[in-house]
């Protein structure tokens, strides 16, 4: 039998034709009831309180909570079952769930643990973001309206709830519970979706402690130390304790959103000794052949484990949670501030590309374009180049190549082919868009080979990485080379540190150096080559390079990205080029990111293995921006994309 109150004097006896049975609880608003229907089914009725009848303010709040509930997905909340009207005083009738709440379940029976708070946590984190795709923000969200039914955690009382407008946020009078209210709530401010993850970090912290995180003592205390002080995060610890601490970010800027919480989560349960084993598979049945074609940076890295094609990107596996040093430091890290530059247009004109299902979204105004992709060709088993005839041409298939790129300015097209000269040297073949001519420039000899990685963002120069195996059967990178577009000449610059073989080279910030990744797995670097070979300087433990990504750099220069350290995909940091020091650090659903899209946004797969895998741009709080490329999920591709330059043709 349910826990219930039994009615009081003054109760009525029925409302609506429902038999009361008794009282479940009271609220600011009104008492809700326990009731049954004329075929025995229980339900709830929610009734306004008699003194707040006569209040139109009160009213339309009330019976909002009806227009809220109805917009959202009924698996996490109470269904709205009808309202009417009695004595003047609007009620509701919603589901029944058998369950206490969660602030009783936690007073009787003490904090949750392992498991049991992980589930509640997703469980919650879900219910929030069906909430906040309903384009609707809780505004009260805390232990007493999280339900534990016998099927999931629900989450009740839309009172004071409200639609988001255009700009995601409502502003108006301090409405909330204070001690999980967010700065901006308590302040006045606009508070939009960030508040309800403010406020469920903080039911995560009572769920596992028997208290807020900014205690429970009187009201003008909390507030104070809600504004001015850290939360009190208990014995919470691992990835849980990291997302809670990113959520009561006093900066609702750096909270994460529901969605990145359930990712991060999950992603921070998930064992990953299935992955390595289908990782090891992988490699051995597409060992390479003698000649490779174009890696990422990272591609040689062994530590962090083996790498495995997805959707035609390279993932690397996860080595675990991410440690106390978590999202919490971008709140003190030196903040990223927004460039004054042209908007990331909304949305793009649909094409389909050769070669696949394979939708491009382009609009004129976009910061970067795609200039060229490769597919892998099941039939053949081999991977087939597609290069546009100009930054905004058609694209053009070209078989025979190991690597097909487009100059930023759209001037040249550079081509290595699938085989050496005749005369055994590896050699990239530059055609002048502008005159017509074709140059052979050759790089370097047999068995050695050199595969296409960047042009430099004024289009004067390719650098290409220089590969070979070792004793060992292993690929070792010993150096890079870099071609002169207007001299056609090319030169090789050989790198004596042996501490980087085992990755590839890419540009530095600058275009003149080059960069390579390397270290152990608690300490993962980056390090600055001269053209002499010659290290120049390495940065302190920067986590892990994004497995595949093309602009490393921002297109200043200025900064850096990496998965953070401990982190992985999905945990992005920002690093200062010349200090090493870090910006900042937001989570987002990029499963890959590519590079920087400009100076504030960066742009990444993001894999939907139920549909289709999707390149986005992120902003730096890790909100989705725009759609650039759309694929489906059995369609392997590299897509290369490049930044706008003056003179294309």
């Amino acid at each position: 039998m349910p826990s219930y109150a039994p009615l009081r004097p003054g109760d009525p006896r029925q409302l609506g034709g429902l038999a009361l049975l008794g009282r479940l609880g009271e609220g600011g608003q009104g008492v809700v009831y326990l009731a049954e229907d004329s075929s025995g089914a229980r339900v709830a009725v929610k009734w306004l309180r008699p003194d707040l009848s006569g209040d139109r303010v009160s009213a339309e709040r009330f019976l909002r909570e009806v227009q809220v509930a109805r917009q959202v997905a009924p698996f996490c909340t109470a269904a709205v079952l009808g309202t009417g009207v009695e004595d003047d005083r609007p009620y509701i009738v919603s589901e029944f769930i058998e369950g206490p709440p969660m602030s009783v379940v936690v007073r009787d029976e003490g904090p949750r643990t392992g498991s049991a708070l992980h589930r509640l946590a997703i469980g919650t984190a879900t219910a929030l973001a069906a909430i906040h795709q309903a384009g609707i923000v809780h505004r009260d969200f805390k232990p007493a309206n999280v339900i534990l039914g016998g099927d999931g955690a629900r989450v009740i009382d839309f009172g004071i709830a409200r639609a988001l407008d255009a700009n995601a946020t409502i502003s108006g009078a301090i409405v909330g519970t204070p001690a999980y209210m967010a700065p901006e709530q308590i302040m006045g401010r606009p508070a939009g979706p960030a508040a309800d993850m403010f406020a469920w970090a903080g039911t995560m912290v009572f769920a596992a402690t028997g208290h807020g995180p900014f205690g429970g003592d009187t009201m003008p205390a909390v507030l104070n130390r809600v504004l001015n002080e850290q939360p009190d995060l208990g014995p919470l610890d691992g990835v849980l304790r990291d997302v809670v601490a990113a959520c009561l970010a006093k900066d609702p800027a750096l909270r994460p959103t529901a969605e990145q919480v359930i990712k991060r989560l999950l992603q921070g349960s998930a064992s990953g000794s299935g992955m390595l084993a289908e990782a090891a598979s992988f490699a051995s049945a597409t060992a390479p052949a003698p000649r490779r074609r174009r890696g990422p940076l990272s591609a040689g890295l062994a530590v962090a484990a083996a790498l495995v094609v997805v959707a035609g990107v390279f993932v690397a596996t996860r080595t675990g949670p991410t440690s106390g040093a978590g999202p919490t430091a971008a709140a003190s890290a030196t903040s990223v501030r927004p460039s004054a530059q042209r908007a990331v247009p909304s949305s793009g004109t649909r094409a389909t590309l050769p070669g696949g299902a394979l939708h491009l979204y382009e609009n004129p105004a976009d910061a970067i374009t795609l200039t060229s992709y490769e597919i892998y060709d099941e039939d053949t088993k081999d991977w087939v180049d597609y290069a546009r005839d100009s930054l905004d041409g058609a694209f053009r298939r070209y078989g025979d190549n190991f690597e097909t790129t487009v100059s930023p300015d759209g001037r040249y097209l550079a081509a290595r082919s699938k085989s050496y000269s005749s005369d055994d040297f590896d050699f990239v073949v530059l055609t002048d868009r502008r005159t017509g001519d074709r140059t052979t420039v050759k790089t370097v000899k047999k068995p050695l080979s050199a595969s296409i990685q960047r042009w430099s963002r004024d289009s004067s120069t390719i650098l290409l990485n220089v590969e070979r195996k070792d004793g060992d059967g292993k690929w070792v990178n010993p150096g890079y080379v870099l071609v002169d577009v207007a001299a056609r000449k090319a030169t090789t610059v050989n790198v004596s540190d042996t501490a980087v073989r085992a990755n590839t080279f890419g540009f530095d910030d600058r275009d003149e150096g080059a960069v390579n990744f390397f270290g152990d797995e608690d300490h993962r670097r980056l390090r600055f080559f001269g053209t002499d070979g010659q290290a120049k300087r390495s940065t302190a433990d920067i986590g892990t390079l994004p497995s595949g990504a093309q602009d490393l750099f921002s297109p200043s220069g200025r900064m850096f990205v990496s998965d953070c350290p401990n982190g992985g995909d999905g945990t992005h940091c920002l690093w200062d080029t010349a200090t090493g020091k870090r910006l900042r650090e937001f989570i987002s659903d990029c499963d890959e990111v590519l590079g920087f899209y400009d100076e504030d946004h960066l742009y990444c797969w993001e894999e939907d293995n139920a549909a289709a895998d999707e390149i986005h741009v992120v902003d730096y709080n890790g909100r989705f921006v725009r759609k650039l490329l759309e694929k489906t999920d059995d369609l392997d591709v590299l897509p290369i994309f490049t930044r706008h330059r003056a003179g294309g043709s």
